[in-house]
């Protein structure tokens, strides 16, 4: 039996809400948020995350808690099976990604490899 591949991305329920908020911000209409991965900083890899007026070819569509999210097709190998959150402290916000399939993170958490 073959078994059951695992989703792209899923998301918790604060990146959700986050994700809601921003598309409620947007002076352009948006239909979610697209994630991806450029090459940067000292472990190699970086996410980014942007706003997505249409899909591109070739992304990866991920609805979950009623937000959109679209793959970047360079990244969705690198993060398959990768949780997305929205987290908030003293110093600073952001989304952060638990990513199974990395292997190393640089000491300021800024960027990563698998």
């Amino acid at each position: 039996m073959a078994r059951a591949l695992p989703k792209a991305l899923t998301l918790t329920d604060a990146a959700a809400s986050r994700v809601k908020e921003l598309m409620s911000r947007s002076d352009k209409p948006i239909i979610g948020l697209r994630v991806g991965v450029k090459t940067r900083g000292c472990s190699g890899m970086s996410y980014f995350v942007e706003y997505a007026e249409e899909k591109k070819k070739f992304e990866e569509v991920v609805e979950d808690k009623g937000v959109t999210i679209l793959i970047d097709p360079a990244a969705t190998m690198f993060l398959i099976g990768s949780e997305m959150d929205y987290a908030e402290d003293k110093f600073q916000s952001g989304f952060t990604f638990k990513n199974p399939n990395e292997k190393a993170r640089c000491g300021c958490g800024e960027s990563f490899s698998v």
